[in-house]
């Protein structure tokens, strides 16, 4: 009696069991509704089917499955539960005391229906008050259905089985307690594992970041652990180091000591780092110069935040060589645009005097004898020649707004012409005047064009001798208008062409090395390139493109959308 009894308490636990199966085995985890309402329905067939008997009065478990079936599940299927109970009670039932019990499990539903909503976040302490509660309620109904079956049927019942059927009822506390602590225990071990997975998922995101992050840093990325074994290297490590590896790869380089970087730490840094930072030290950086190429290295000391213990280290290798090139050109400039803005106050002032001096000069030159204008003449063309190249050092120092209008390269050609047929004809040359039949308008500042159009056509004609021809053409492309100016003169040196645009070189006895550099800077105003194309021998042609895109860009004043053709 007592094994069948166990037999039930078991019966009527099945599906805490079945719950913790699924649990363990089942990854997604779904159709958990009905998963609850099968379990708890064949518990309590099941129940049915091995319950005892006292003098034909059944005991038995079947309301535990269908009370917690149904406020852990909720509504729906605390109506089919109780369906199932209901029929299973008409199917098995013995006496009339049976609708009793049918009747009773009725009137449990408002009890249940009024505390399934938020059961599953209330306290545990507050889930075992209202089971116990209603497991009262079921004691009650048992109760009055065993009443009315001894007074139909007049059992003689022994001391024995009266014990039996009071501990048979009072086991349901049990039973029911057991059932919420071993359901709680099931919830809390889900929580748990959901509150894991969300973990787990946010450090598994966390480390892709971090680890893509390492692997793309334009730094290179040496992380080793406690035992100074390689577990991290990025590619710009394995490159900057490449030297040191011997051209191993990464998977090769992994699992390795950090010890093969070197043959002994004292002859090298990044070893002596790494060492240094597993010993405790917490930052460390050293310049190293190697191969022309300079690097700047940092050993990082990992610690665990909890503990303080050393769990590795890292070290940090930077190339600076391009870094540290363009802030010493930082620096360079920076002097030169100081040094440029004192020599254009300075020259601005220079002028003033100059002029002074001319006027008296031009004025000794009318009141001195003959036999002494020469010298007056040659002490004015100087003046003249130093004012002329303070005016250029004055244009290419000064970055002043340029205001631009809309009109056509071969008007200021054609206007400029004159003057430079007369500078050839002086020389004994020709000029040679190719312009495109059709060009796009630009947005030019005309004085600004001619004066790049005269020091360019100057520069050609000083480089031919008689009989020289400078040749002038224009070219219209899709996305940009050209100018070639083209002397077939001596040709300019290889070694130079790369100079030829520094302000003060020069290649001329009498040159100021301003020309070039203040046609660099007209046609960079403009939004043009400026090229060069020189043999030895055979001549130099100067190639100047305006990017339509970037000189309409850069103007002061929209335009009309279209194009312009002169």
């Amino acid at each position: 009696m007592w094994k069948l009894m166990l037999l039930q308490i078991l019966v009527a636990l099945l599906p805490v069991f079945v719950f913790q199966i699924w649990f363990d085995y089942s990854k997604p985890r779904k159709n958990i509704l009905l998963l609850i309402t099968s379990v708890c329905a064949s518990s309590m067939i099941m129940a049915l089917c091995i319950c005892s008997e006292v003098k034909d009065f059944d005991l038995d478990y079947r309301y535990v499955p269908m009370i917690i079936g149904s406020l852990y599940g909720g509504v729906g299927i605390m109506f089919t539960l109780t369906g199932i109970f209901a029929a299973s009670e008409l199917f098995f039932m013995h006496g009339d005391w049976g609708f009793i019990e049918i009747g009773g499990a009725m009137l449990l539903m408002p009890l249940i229906y009024k505390y399934h909503k938020g059961f599953l976040d209330l306290s545990k302490r507050r889930k075992h008050t209202i089971v116990l509660g209603i497991t009262a309620g079921i004691l009650v109904i048992r109760a009055s259905s065993f009443i009315y079956y001894y007074h139909v049927e007049h059992p003689q019942l022994t001391t024995s089985e009266i014990t039996h059927l009071i501990l048979h009822e009072l086991a349901y506390f049990l039973v029911m307690w057991l059932f919420v602590v071993f359901s709680e225990s099931l919830l809390r071990r889900e929580v748990i594992a959901h509150q894991l997975k969300g973990v787990t998922n946010n450090y598994r995101i966390e480390v892709q970041k971090l680890q893509q992050f390492i692997d793309e840093t334009p730094l290179g990325v040496i992380f080793v652990d406690s035992d100074g074994v390689i577990t991290h290297i990025n590619e710009m490590a394995i490159h900057l180091l490449r030297d040191k590896f011997g051209g191993k790869l990464r998977h090769e380089l992994l699992g390795q000591h950090f010890t093969i970087m070197y043959d002994h730490i004292e002859k090298d840094v990044l070893g002596r780092m790494l060492h240094q930072a597993l010993n405790g030290h917490k930052l460390s950086t050293e310049y190293v110069e190697e191969q022309g190429k300079i690097y700047l290295n940092s050993g990082i000391c990992v610690r665990d935040i909890q503990n303080n213990v050393i769990i590795g280290a890292a070290l940090i290798a930077h190339d600076i060589t391009e870094l540290n090139r363009l802030r010493a050109e930082l620096g360079r400039m920076e002097r030169l645009s100081l040094v440029g803005q004192m020599a254009a106050s300075i020259t601005h002032e220079i002028r003033n005097p100059m002029a002074v001096i001319r006027g008296f000069v031009q004025l000794m030159k009318e009141r001195s004898p003959g036999e002494q204008h020469e010298y007056y003449r040659i002490v004015m063309e100087e003046l003249d020649r130093a004012n002329s190249i303070i005016n250029d050092f004055l244009s290419l120092a000064q970055n002043r707004i340029v205001e631009k209008e809309n009109c056509s390269l071969h008007e200021i050609i054609n206007e400029i012409m004159p003057l430079l047929m007369a500078d050839a004809n002086m020389r004994g040359q020709s000029i040679e005047l190719h312009l495109a039949e059709r060009i796009p308008t630009l947005m030019l500042n005309e004085k600004e064009m001619k004066q790049l159009i005269l020091n360019l056509a100057r520069n050609g004609m000083e480089a031919m001798d008689q009989h020289g021809v400078l040749r002038l053409e224009t070219t219209a492309y899709p996305d940009y208008v050209e100018l070639c100016v083209t002397d077939n003169g001596s040709g300019i040196p290889s070694e130079q062409l790369g100079r030829l645009f520094e302000p003060f070189y020069t290649t001329k006895t009498r040159g100021t090395g301003l020309g070039l550099p203040l046609c660099l800077s007209i046609v960079e105003g403009h939004g043009g390139e400026i090229a060069v194309d020189s043999t030895e021998g055979t001549g130099t042609t100067f190639k100047v493109k305006f990017d339509r895109t970037r000189n309409y860009y850069g103007a002061a004043t929209p335009i009309a959308a279209g194009v312009h053709l002169a």
